[in-house]
């Protein structure tokens, strides 16, 4: 008979009953690391959020929480087993990187185990906490920071930790979805062939292609990034846009540069987006009741898929073949997807100032334009399930904020911690119903202090954007809805009394007065002497200037509201945030019950069924 042997120590407790799903219920997980010698798995319990470690070491385990991805001003927890006793210590560390001992110890150790090669470690903390020296955890994007070692922490000291240590934005909040199994499912693939990726750091990249599914309806259920191994920080967005069904097989033989003068005019026909992948994310799965429609005359034939590519360093000799999957099913669902691109329209008339360390900027999706559209389409309104925020290098924080009849209401979806290179669509909570007259704000943070000239709105990871893409149901023949603000009254600020008329060059050349002759605006407002006091007023006036509103249909047509010019409306500025309520330590966990300590005898063959090791 085998011998049995202490391979683990579990601390177990009686648990509120109050504290929400069983213990080992963990909805999401990730790997952390490239080796996948990492694991982490997470779920909220009420206002708690429960998590579990699985590390290919014996050694000390940590874990933490970082505004900046780094060592600075982290919230940590360290633990492991050593010498078959467990051990969890909640720590700090100051702006110097200093580790400190945290005076109120908030993450709670449930459980832990350690066999021939992994650790374990299950704990769990409040979401908000009354301390100070912890992170609360909301619905932003949060930079989560680990580390390992082969030696437990009291063996010599603090260890360091070398190489075994890195840094993954999550979203620890998102929603439980329910997950369909798509195993079994058909699915097609969209995939660039071969492209050339130009030495230069921005490029865009369209080839067109046919939707394979004709003649019948089928519903989309799941798209999954299909990115090239060792191209994950190459490809930074991908867009899948509807085109013109009036076009032939003859449109498939190539692919072309994005944006480029001498691109097939065919691309031109493709303006209604469809789907939307950023940098970080993984597959998006459709609600049970929503799918993306395939097969009927309103659907897409022919598709663009865009393929921003970021090339910082200049890189020869790039290959790439990366593309989308789409998982489909002929169960038909109740209803059909759709997207809105909301927010700035991208132009040069978006700028911010160099040396801000906050500026503002909105995009309107206007009342006028929902008035519009949902008035005739839909008049009991549109439902929006999931909300992708999108801005490049500059963008800190971005909110979408909803009115209805005047009143602001809760947050659509924001993301007080934006992370360029994590963005993908955020699941809500609810589902949000917008109605005819609402009008909703895509409002983003840069910060530019590390800069000496204008940013612009524009392509490259350098210039900005502020787009919210919205999926919702039913599907609606409104595509876009955003605004452009006045540029003469931004360029009177700076002080030009005149532009040469009628335009003929882009960007147009300023007339008077003498110091800006000559020069286009964009040197003009390069040539401006911008301090931090000037930045703040010029954001003040920009904020207030009327807009030109964007209202677009499908196959390049516009709702009559488009190119018009509206006044954003009076709100509250800044956004006032919902007041946190924390809880102390000392109330979270059912102090009035014991908690019992106990060693488990376990095989290693037994340890290898409790949880998925990595």
């Amino acid at each position: 008979m085998r011998r049995l042997r202490p391979w683990a120590l579990v601390l177990g407790g009686l648990l509120c009953a109050a504290a929400g799903p069983p213990p080992r219920s963990y909805p999401h997980s990730a790997v952390l690391d490239g080796a996948a010698a990492y694991r982490l798995h997470w779920g909220l319990r009420g206002s708690t959020l429960a998590f579990r470690l699985e590390v290919r070491t014996r050694g000390y385990v940590g874990f933490g929480l970082s505004a900046s991805g780094g060592m600075a001003s982290a919230d940590i927890v360290v633990g492991g087993v050593e010498r078959g006793q467990p051990y969890l210590q909640d720590y700090f560390t100051d702006e110097n990187r200093v580790l400190k001992k945290d005076p109120q110890q908030d993450y709670h150790l449930e459980h832990a185990m350690e066999n021939s090669t992994h650790t374990i470690l299950a704990f769990s903390r409040e979401l908000h906490t009354c301390d100070t020296n912890d992170k609360s955890i909301t619905e932003s994007t949060v930079r989560v920071i680990w580390a390992y070692h082969h030696k437990d922490m009291g063996e010599a000291g603090q260890n360091y930790h070398g190489s075994n240590r890195g840094t993954k934005s999550l979203r620890l909040l998102n929603p439980e979805k329910e997950e369909v199994l798509s195993a079994s499912l058909p699915y097609f693939d969209l995939t660039n062939k071969d492209v050339p990726v130009p030495d230069k750091d921005t490029t865009y990249w369209c080839q067109m292609f046919k939707i394979p599914i004709q003649h019948e309806k089928h519903h989309v259920t799941k798209v999954e990034p299909l990115i090239q191994k060792g191209h994950e920080n190459l490809v930074h967005h991908i867009l899948l846009y509807q085109c013109s069904s009036n076009l032939n097989d003859s449109v498939l033989d190539y692919g072309h540069e994005c944006y480029h003068p001498n691109m097939p005019d065919s691309f031109l026909t493709c303006e209604t987006v469809i789907f939307a992948w950023a940098i970080g994310g993984e597959g998006f799965t459709y609600p049970p009741h929503v799918g993306l429609s395939i097969g009927t005359a309103a659907d897409p034939q022919f598709v663009l898929m865009e393929v921003h590519y970021d090339n910082p360093s200049y890189t020869e000799g790039l290959i790439d073949n990366s593309g989308l999957r789409l998982i489909y099913t002929p169960v038909i669902r109740k209803y059909d997807a759709g997207v809105i691109e909301a927010g700035l329209w991208v132009s040069l008339f978006h700028n911010i100032p160099p040396g801000m360390p906050e500026f503002v900027s909105e995009g309107h999706c206007t009342l006028e334009c929902l008035e519009e559209a949902l008035g005739a389409e839909r008049p009991s309104g549109i439902h929006v399930f999931a909300v992708l925020l999108h801005a490049h290098l500059a963008g800190r924080a971005i909110r979408m904020r909803h009115f209805h009849n005047g009143e602001e209401q809760k947050l659509l979806a924001y993301d007080d911690e934006f992370d360029f290179n994590f963005q993908e669509f955020q699941y809500l909570k609810e589902e949000r119903t917008i109605l005819p007259g609402d009008n909703l704000i895509t409002e983003c943070h840069y910060s530019t202090v590390d800069r000496i000239r204008m940013t612009w709105g524009g392509l490259s990871t350098r210039n900005e954007m502020c787009l919210s893409y919205l999926l919702y149901y039913p599907r609606i023949n409104l595509t876009r809805c955003a605004s452009i603000p006045d540029i003469m009254e931004q360029l009177q600020f700076i002080g030009v009394k005149e532009i040469y008329r009628p335009v003929r060059t882009w960007p147009f050349i300023i007339k008077s007065p003498k110091q800006y002759k000559n020069l286009s605006f964009m040197d003009a407002m390069n040539k401006f002497k911008w301090s931090r006091s000037e930045g703040v007023s010029y954001n003040e006036l920009v904020l207030k200037l009327p807009v030109n509103v964007r209202c677009s249909k499908t196959d390049n047509a516009e709702w009559s509201i488009q190119g018009m010019t509206a006044l954003p409306p009076e709100i509250e500025r800044p956004y006032k945030t919902e007041p946190v309520i924390c809880s102390s330590s000392s109330s979270l966990h059912c102090s009035l019950f014991p908690t019992v300590l106990f060693v488990v005898y376990v095989t290693a063959s037994t340890i290898g069924n409790i949880g998925p090791f990595v």
